[in-house]
């Protein structure tokens, strides 16, 4: 084995909790809440959700 270490003075970002966003902010940003899957063929065709 290498008797070297790295060592860093900033953690890595993957290791960071994100900072807080607003729901406001995300709804600006990547809009409104999409489902999982797409409506099938008579939710679309009877207005359903």
């Amino acid at each position: 084995m290498s008797s070297y270490s790295f060592r860093s003075s900033r953690p890595d970002g993957w290791v960071q909790p994100r900072p807080h966003r607003d729901a406001s902010l995300r709804y600006m940003t990547h809009g409104p809440i999409q489902p999982m899957e797409e409506p099938g063929f008579f939710a679309r065709l009877f207005g359903l959700r």
